[in-house]
């Protein structure tokens, strides 16, 4: 999308774009704020607020401007283990620390880091977060209560469906099945229909039409439950919440927060650069961004806040020009929580969570990843699987380390492959001396050795077309070698040219040897 230029001729038609586009971000982020909130077992109110936060202060200092941040399904099952084994009390601690590891990231300059985390790895949590969502909301769908973890509710997935067919005295389970039963159905088509249609958003469609319907039939279903007196449910911290400052178990929920909303809004900002002509992003300011709307958000006992793709790209392709779009929607949201609450009191429940089974099975299935992966290797498909089962096995946490520890596997393993082939062409009377693989410190003493045992007085030729990598150890010891090769009467050639551009010490391997070569 082109940005207009901003000659004070063209500020109010920017402005006027920022508006409306502000308007559909709002529509987008409300259900989606409710929807969290519910799933994540606390009460919606929290949700609407981390969204007012999102807009007004990230907004305001991000350094991505036209990303829109709020709370995010990936969040769902850290905060829903928090609220099973610590309670809403440590919720806010969690989130002020998670808040203040992302200032630090930011601040170190550490946050463009985070992009150079494996995509079978990222890929694999978000499908694993997805598999989580679908199945806990699943049952939500059908107005039931999950289970204690997602492997019981994977499990339990057959009963569900089966209170959501057969209607049983005395519940209302295929009532609220067929309302989110019509809210995915509405939400794939509307999805399927022309662009023009798209300025409208699919889960506000569904959520519209669920109201209507519950509404007309007065469906004796669970709704969304705005109170008056919304600021009761608002946990600011205090001295009370010391203590929590000495549990082990605090850090770690916030270690994870911290870890999957930076990860997401890494992910979101290096997207959102893709879809636009206008200022590239500052990854440590949207982080120190992050880190500040956290920090606010946890102070205020509310959700952890990261920045989202699907709010992002509805923001630029509703046509927002400067940050006032992602500041205004965030202003629309407390409005609205704040002199219009019970209208929210119509939403049905089971809408809510079918919005979120779809976005759960839309961040499960994703063929292009699966065959962009596979592109790379078995190796990166076998990582993204095993994440994937050990997100959903165990937890957020434990599946993001066990893929990072196979990561590094596979890397260790990646430079540990090196070939060195040594050949005598009697024919032009030269050795040549072929490298493949990675040349690090690790392959220093087999390098050193083939380099003492050749022959001193000749001509020798190495060929560097194979190599993938050489660090600078290697390079010194070439360089060193070239120098007392010379000094003996011998000749020593570096095929340049056929150097591959992934080699990104070329250029200095080049510079030690310019000097004296022959």
């Amino acid at each position: 999308m082109d940005s207009i230029p901003m000659g004070p001729g063209n500020r109010v038609q920017s402005y006027q774009r920022d508006f409306l586009a502000s308007i559909v971000v709002f529509l987008v982020a409300l259900p989606l704020c409710l929807g969290v909130a519910i799933a994540s077992g606390v009460p919606p109110v929290l949700g609407l607020v981390s969204g007012a936060i999102a807009g007004l202060v990230i907004g305001a200092l991000s350094g991505a401007p036209l990303q829109v941040s709020g709370p995010t399904p990936a969040q769902i099952s850290i905060i829903w283990g928090i609220m099973e084994t610590q309670g809403i009390e440590a919720l806010g601690i969690a989130v002020f620390i998670a808040g203040v590891m992302q200032l630090a990231v930011g601040a170190m300059r550490f946050a463009p880091l985070f992009r150079a985390v494996s995509p079978a790895v990222i890929q694999g949590m978000l499908a694993g977060i997805g598999v989580t969502i679908f199945s806990a909301q699943f049952h939500v769908m059908v107005d039931d209560k999950p289970g204690g973890n997602t492997l019981q509710n994977l499990m339990n997935l057959p009963s569900a469906v089966l209170k959501g067919i057969a209607p049983m005295e005395g519940t209302s389970h295929h009532l609220a099945a067929a309302i989110g039963v019509l809210s995915i159905a509405l939400i794939i088509v509307w999805t399927k229909l022309p662009p023009r249609f798209h300025i409208v958003p699919p889960a506000l469609i569904a959520v519209l039409v669920s109201v209507l319907v519950a509404a007309g039939f007065h469906l004796p279903i669970q709704y969304a439950d705005i109170p008056d007196q919304i600021f009761q449910f608002i946990h600011v911290l205090n001295f009370d919440s010391l203590p929590r400052l000495f549990d082990s178990r605090v850090y770690a929920a916030a270690a994870a927060i911290a870890f999957v909303a930076t990860a997401e809004t890494m992910l979101s900002t290096t997207a959102l650069d893709q879809m636009h002509s206008g200022k590239r992003a500052d990854y440590d300011k949207e982080i120190i961004a992050q880190g500040a709307g956290n920090m606010l958000a946890g102070f205020l006992g509310a959700l952890p806040i990261a920045g989202v793709i699907l709010r992002s790209t509805a923001n630029i392709e509703a046509g927002a020009q400067t940050r006032l779009s992602t500041i205004l929607h965030g202003f629309w949201i407390m409005g609205l929580l704040l002199l219009f609450p019970k209208v929210l009191d119509l939403i049905p429940i089971s809408c809510l969570a079918a919005v979120l089974v779809y976005t759960g099975y839309k961040l499960t299935v994703k063929p292009k990843v699966f065959q962009a992966l596979l592109s790379e290797g078995r190796g990166e498909v076998a990582i993204y699987l095993i994440t994937l089962v050990a997100v959903v096995c165990f937890s957020l946490l434990q599946g993001v380390l066990i893929g990072f520890g196979l990561s590094l596997l596979k890397l260790l393993s990646t430079l540990a492959k090196f070939k060195i082939l040594v050949q005598i062409d009697p024919e032009d009377q030269q050795i040549h001396l072929f490298l493949a693989g990675s040349a690090t410190f690790i392959q220093l003493p087999k390098l050193a050795k083939t380099l003492e045992n050749l022959p001193a007085g000749q001509k020798v030729r190495l060929h560097a077309e194979q190599l993938n990598y050489i660090d600078h150890a290697c390079i010194e010891l070439l360089s060193n070698f070239k120098k007392l090769y010379l000094g003996k009467g011998g000749q020593f050639f570096i095929e340049w040219d056929a150097l591959p551009r992934e080699v990104k010490t070329a250029e200095k391997m080049r510079a030690y040897f310019a000097s004296s070569e022959i």
